[in-house]
């Protein structure tokens, strides 16, 4: 009996993936709010027999800060200008290739990122632009695609616009209007663009909000809003009526990417993970759930090809190769600036 058992028990050792045990059976993910399909963790705990301990942030500034804290995970979602300070303070560890071994599949506008351009520290978890959703019944679509950014000074929509409360998209869309990169550090750039807003407040008198912006615009609200491509994909698929607009002045292309910190106690797991969360039924599962686009070419053509859940919706997919569109660069001195100046405009100073 004792003989059998031991089969036994090592037939089911043997159909396991080759993991470390002890510690090693525990995976700790932080994560943005919202953002993943939740089968998809609950189906790796299944394959792989562990168990996922997965936190949310609400912003990079405070993943990085529970980091200096002294915190350990094993994977976090960064978005691209906060990998690019933790490469330069040295608190990655690179990927092993030899389980993630599925990036064949990304699609060109999540290749070659500065940051990382070979990916050996990081692995694109989905992508966005920024852009405004519309009501189309209030707004002439021909109108917001000539106007762009400098719609949001027509006094035409004073009282019927939402902003986003954030000081780098704020003033990504001031710089763009202006025709600056919204990585410019020259004082006259930013000091017009801050007028710009400044005169955006006066014009239109805007409601600051985050992530309310989505169900309110989903309900029709106000006529147009500062939104992330993804909270736009939803508000089209929920409302007919809305539109999206991504203005030819250029805008933020943004990338949130897997990574596995320096400090990381599984590392195996976390590589393990970022190799599942990259195949393609798993990937089409959270960019199909949370509307933000995948960085996987299979995935963006079946859900916004013919019968995909985000056909048609002009949101879903991100501009990409356009000159005039960016990415954020770190400049914690320049972060610290708009901040400043963001609190002004926003109390009408």
């Amino acid at each position: 009996m004792k003989k059998l058992i031991s089969v036994l028990l090592l037939l089911c050792l043997v159909s396991l993936p080759l993991i470390s045990l002890g510690d090693a059976n525990v995976l700790n993910v932080y994560n943005w709010g919202e953002y993943i399909d939740k089968a998809v963790i609950t189906n790796f705990e299944k394959e792989y027999g562990v168990r996922v301990n997965y936190s949310l942030f609400s912003s990079n500034e405070e993943m990085y800060t529970k980091l200096l804290s002294g915190a350990s995970y094993d994977v976090l979602v960064p978005s691209d200008y906060m990998i690019e300070r933790l490469l330069k303070e040295n608190m990655l560890q690179p990927l092993d290739k030899s389980i993630v071994n599925n990036l064949d599949g990304l699609y060109e506008g999540v290749t070659n990122l500065s940051y990382d351009p070979d990916n050996t520290y990081s692995v694109p978890y989905l992508w966005q632009s920024v852009g405004i959703v519309y009501d189309t019944t209030k707004i002439d679509p021909a109108k917001m695609e000539e106007k762009g950014w400098s719609i949001f000074l027509d006094p035409e929509y004073d009282g019927h616009t939402y902003m986003y409360d954030s000081e780098r998209d704020a003033f990504m869309v001031a710089f763009k209007a202006l025709g600056y990169s919204m990585n410019t550090e020259n004082s006259e750039e930013i000091q017009a663009a801050y007028e710009w807003l400044r005169q955006m407040d006066k014009a239109v008198h805007p409601a600051y909000v985050t992530d309310e912006v989505i169900d309110s615009m989903a309900n029709g609200e106000k006529w147009m809003a500062l939104v992330y491509s993804g909270d736009g994909a939803y508000i089209l698929s929920e409302n007919e009526d809305m539109g999206f607009c991504a203005p030819q002045d250029g805008t933020n292309i943004a990338v949130d990417a897997m990574v596995i910190p320096a400090n990381a106690s599984n590392p195996e797991l976390a590589n393990r993970f970022i190799e599942y969360v990259t195949r393609y039924e798993n990937a089409l599962m959270i960019s199909s759930e949370v509307g933000y686009a995948s960085p996987l070419t299979a995935v963006l053509e079946e859900l916004s090809g013919e019968g995909g859940d985000y056909e048609g919706n002009d949101a879903y997919m991100p501009r990409a190769g356009y000159e005039k569109d960016e990415m954020f660069h770190d400049n914690e001195t320049l972060k610290k600036q708009l901040s400043e100046l963001w609190i002004k405009v926003k109390l009408h100073e």
